[in-house]
């Protein structure tokens, strides 16, 4: 089972916490967690996208010369693909690109990211994280106290405005709580910090 130290705010280690195999130390299914990213990526898509074919453009009603004896190519609209103005062959149109996957498949992949970050050595867990009042200037001194220099996902087991405040005008850095994460996120991020209580959450739903 996994091992991993607790910190504090100022990034000493204040404790121990041993995480679970069935959540934190499974083995990486890469495919898996190409599957799931990919889905996530698709159901974010607006599919608006639209460009005119050649019924759809304005003009090219009449045909642009005679069909024989002119010694130049037969045209029946100036809106055909091939003149400058005229439509789009295979237009795009819009569509919606939502689709689900199993369950089972996206929680394997949620399992496989979390454990990825213990492997890589990517994950901090904090004893608890408080703030009186939004300081970013604060958060950033945490943050530099855990030697986090990359894109950093923060996970919180209860909602707290003033970390979340704190955390929004600081590029790289996002907040979460345990009912929030996705497999996306968690590999989008380098550094993956959670909560002591965000933990134990985590590993309730997924255990």
């Amino acid at each position: 089972m996994p091992k991993i130290d607790v910190l504090n705010i100022n990034g000493e280690k204040v404790d121990e916490i041993v995480l679970s195999d069935n959540v934190f130390g499974v083995e990486i299914n890469e495919h898996v967690l190409y599957e799931v990213v990919k889905n996530q990526l698709a159901n974010k898509r607006q599919g608006t996208q639209s460009a005119k074919t050649r019924s759809e453009v304005r003009g090219g009603g009449r045909k642009p010369w005679r069909q024989k004896g002119t010694g130049r190519a037969r045209h029946g609209s100036i809106r055909s693909p091939q003149w400058i103005g005229g439509g789009t062959v295979f237009a795009p149109k819009p569509r919606n690109y939502r689709y689900t996957l199993p369950k089972k498949v996206r929680r394997l992949a949620m399992k496989c990211a979390l454990s990825s970050k213990v492997q890589n050595g990517e994950l901090i867990v904090l004893d608890s994280l408080n703030m009186d009042a939004p300081k970013t200037k604060e958060f950033a001194k945490i943050l530099a106290n855990l030697k986090v220099n990359k894109k950093a996902l923060v996970v919180l087991g209860d909602k707290n405005e003033n970390v979340i405040k704190s955390a929004r005008n600081i590029q790289g850095v996002q907040t979460a709580l345990v009912n929030t994460i996705n497999v996306y996120d968690i590999l989008k991020y380098d550094a993956f910090i959670i909560t002591k209580d965000a933990v134990q959450k985590v590993e309730e739903v997924y255990a």
